[in-house]
């Protein structure tokens, strides 16, 4: 099959033209066949960042074949938010597969959008996927949306390459990061040393993470969460890598293997936090996304699912934190942003500063004691306080005494009684 580049085409990387010049195909159909070498330009394969140009005639040797459908539509629940003649936005549980695979053939969400939706879903990512446009873990519960046809489905995949689609997370992490708010950048891939899990690897595919802090704990952190690529595992990676697993991931060291960075004192809060939470808490808490058909910016949010909330409820009970207070108008309060970012004077600064400025560049150092000054002052104290509480003692007995009808001037303190003349013994 022959397609020829015309100009509004120009530029394009050559995977995404052939998505947009053949039919029912994805962008992952189009990379194999580049990777096979059936993609050819000038007689020759290209690669897959290939950038073609206006009169290039780019050749698909051979046509991906769909693989047949073995999906049997099943009878599972959809908690639907929001549906109409394009998209469907639904809130998937915990413990459910989104997709066949690994083992996996029934009791997905595909089966149970075969049963509520028959044919009406798009063909886009193969019948093993149907209306399936992006997907979350197993054990990560919230938002998705699926697309009910294929132009709605390649109008969502399009808002996903391009970013406009934001899907945001709520996770509770072990610990405290460093930084309120930041971007974790750094590559995923396969883990060598276990192939069934991810990490930060050298030369794996480009993954960044934004997130800020909303609120604090003695043992742990809720993050807000949002991607800028979707790699596998993706914020359970990230978190992991920057020495904050997700808490209770099984996987990625969320579980026991994070009771050793818990207090002594804290440990069995932790436990009781582990027995509540069934796996990692994550959720995808809000989507944003442009619809297909009417391009209005349309938003959907769902509260949190209940073994997140009842943890973050013990923990706000158990163990606060005197921390920012994140507001989603405001974002911190009593905290100014600010001081975050000042990186000191410069070290080549000249002229006239301010004098309440000048006394905070370099403060005095304060003369450290010797053992012998801190051993005085420490028996100094200690005397002092026994003073107070013979003082405290004397005045106690007075009272008494006068209770008693002893007068003030007949009073004699005890242990100090006056001196006997000898000469009265004889």
């Amino acid at each position: 099959m022959n397609f020829p580049v015309k100009d509004e085409h120009s530029g394009e990387r050559i995977d995404k033209f052939l998505v947009g010049a053949m039919e029912n195909v994805s962008r992952t159909d189009v990379q194999k066949l580049i990777v096979a070498g059936e993609v050819k330009v000038g007689g020759a394969a290209v690669s897959k960042n290939f950038r073609v140009e206006t009169g290039m005639v780019v050749v698909v040797e051979k046509v991906p074949e769909k693989q047949a459908s073995t999906l049997e539509p099943e009878e599972i629940p959809l908690d639907i938010v929001y549906e109409d003649d394009d998209i469907v936005v639904l809130n998937k549980p915990r413990n459910l597969v989104v997709h066949p695979g690994n083992g996996i053939s029934k009791g997905t969400l595909a089966s149970g959008l075969l049963h509520h939706f028959k044919e009406n879903l798009s063909t886009v990512n193969g019948p093993l996927r149907p209306g399936i446009v992006h997907r979350l873990d197993k054990d990560t519960p919230g938002l998705m949306v699926v697309a009910k046809n294929d132009a709605a489905h390649r109008h969502l995949a399009h808002q996903l390459e391009t970013r406009t689609l934001h899907r945001t997370y709520n996770a509770l992490v072990w610990g405290c990061p460093r930084d309120l708010e930041g971007c974790i950048d750094a590559p995923i891939g396969r883990n060598p040393k276990n192939r069934l899990k991810m990490a930060v690897v050298k030369g794996g595919k480009e993954s960044r993470t934004h997130f800020v802090a909303k609120e604090f704990f003695a043992i742990a952190t809720l993050l807000e969460l949002q991607l800028e690529s979707g790699r596998t595992h993706q914020i359970r990676v990230h978190t992991r890598y920057t020495g904050h697993p997700v808490v209770g991931d099984p996987l990625y060291d969320g579980r026991e293997d994070s009771l050793n960075r818990v207090p002594p004192l804290m440990k069995e809060i932790a436990e009781k936090v582990l027995e509540i939470a069934p796996a990692q808490l994550l959720q995808a808490v809000k989507i944003e996304l442009i619809h297909p058909t009417t391009g209005k910016k349309m938003k959907f949010k769902v509260p949190l699912e209940e073994p997140f909330a009842k943890v973050l409820k013990l923990l706000k009970k158990e163990c606060p934190a005197d921390a920012p207070v994140f507001d989603e108008e405001e974002g911190f309060r009593d905290f100014d942003a600010d001081i975050r970012f000042d990186e000191g004077f410069d070290e080549d600064f000249e002229g006239d500063m301010p004098e309440e400025e000048q006394e905070c560049v370099f403060p005095e150092l304060k003369e450290r004691k010797t053992r012998a000054q801190r051993h005085a002052e420490k028996a100094a104290t200690a005397a002092h306080r026994r003073a107070k509480a013979a003082e405290r003692k004397l005045i106690k007995q007075m009272k008494a005494a006068r209770k008693k009808g002893v007068a003030a001037e007949d009073f004699i303190e005890p242990g100090y009684e006056p001196t006997i003349d000898p000469d009265l013994l004889d």
